[in-house]
């Protein structure tokens, strides 16, 4: 099979007619043998209907549908499990997203060698104060710290070749950071493409402003764990240890300033009037938990089987 498209959906019955139509146009102009893939995150409307409705039509499409609504991230690990295409299409289902693109994301897999190819929706039509200029931000942020020249990290057009999405795991809201996983994993020609981005013709965003904050967050999860997911004594060990030497020096200090006093014949201050005191015991006992827990980081090791457990009431 050349092609799988994957398409997370939730609430979006009015598009998936026409996103298929003209899917299966642009495969059919070009001879691929593909599959559709629409992974239904738990919709509430008639979503899955419409879903059901396509596969008795068309032999290409495959439907997975989500109990509950889990998240974009579970629907794209489901669907990178259940794709077989040489190339991975993902794209989203409202229609902003143009098929068309697909032929020249293809070929730049299979002729031009990329491991993932991106897009970048350079021209958008979304709301410059809430989403174009968080986004830009956002994105400046993500270069700098994965070290991707990517200026649309988070576009969800994207091509995969078909061992990538196989040796990588989506969870949570890491859907973001795609290409940072894939150059993780050890796959580095990681492109990019301009692709078009058009007005959303039926619904409302799923996406509200809070999709900035986590995504600083799990951006940071992403850097802590590639840098020390496998070695977190590394990073714990270190702050812990220099914690408690600092402590170490303080009780030092105050022992010292003790121990003059007294043999001059002075009045020895208590202990507990002066603030090394304190400053001694609190580094120390955050110096000895931090070391603890490396120890712990280093016996989880991200070993969490049921991080990608997911209920699937049904496939088609």
């Amino acid at each position: 099979m050349d092609i799988s498209v994957i398409v997370p959906l939730y609430n979006e019955e009015e598009s998936l007619g026409k996103l298929h139509e003209w899917i299966a146009r642009v495969m059919d102009e070009h001879k691929f043998s593909y599959e559709i893939v629409f992974v239904n995150d738990g919709s509430t409307d008639k979503s899955w209907e419409a879903i059901e409705e396509l596969q008795k039509k068309s032999a290409s499409v495959r439907g997975i549908k989500f109990r509950n609504n889990y998240g974009k991230s579970p629907a794209l690990y489901c669907g990178f499990k259940a794709a077989k295409g040489d190339v991975v299409i993902t794209m989203d289902a409202d229609l902003q997203d143009s098929p068309d693109e697909i032929p020249e994301l293809f070929r730049m897999i299979k002729e031009d060698g990329y491991d993932l190819v991106s897009g970048w929706k350079k021209k958008r039509y979304d709301s410059k104060l809430t989403k174009n200029i968080p986004s830009k931000i956002y994105n400046a942020t993500a270069r700098k710290v994965t070290g991707l020249k990517l200026h649309d990290m988070n576009c969800g057009l994207k091509a995969y070749r078909l061992d990538v999405v196989k040796n990588i795991e989506v969870y949570g809201e890491m859907h973001r950071y795609i290409p940072y996983l894939a150059k993780n994993a050890g796959f580095k020609k990681i492109g990019e493409k301009v692709v078009e981005h058009r007005k959303r013709e039926f619904g409302t965003t799923k996406f509200g402003l809070n999709r900035f904050v986590n995504g600083y967050l799990d951006l940071m999860t992403l850097w802590f764990l590639s840098k020390f997911g496998k070695k977190p004594m590394h990073f714990f060990g270190l702050y812990g240890s220099l914690m408690f030497l600092l402590g170490f020096l303080a009780v030092v200090v105050v022992s010292v300033n003790k121990l003059v006093a007294l043999l001059s014949h002075v009045r020895a201050p208590l202990i507990t009037d002066t603030p090394y005191f304190y400053f001694a015991l609190v580094a120390m006992i955050l110096g000895t938990q931090l070391f603890l827990t490396g120890f712990l980081g280093e016996l989880v090791s991200r070993n969490s089987t049921e991080r990608n457990n997911y209920l699937i009431e049904k496939e088609i």
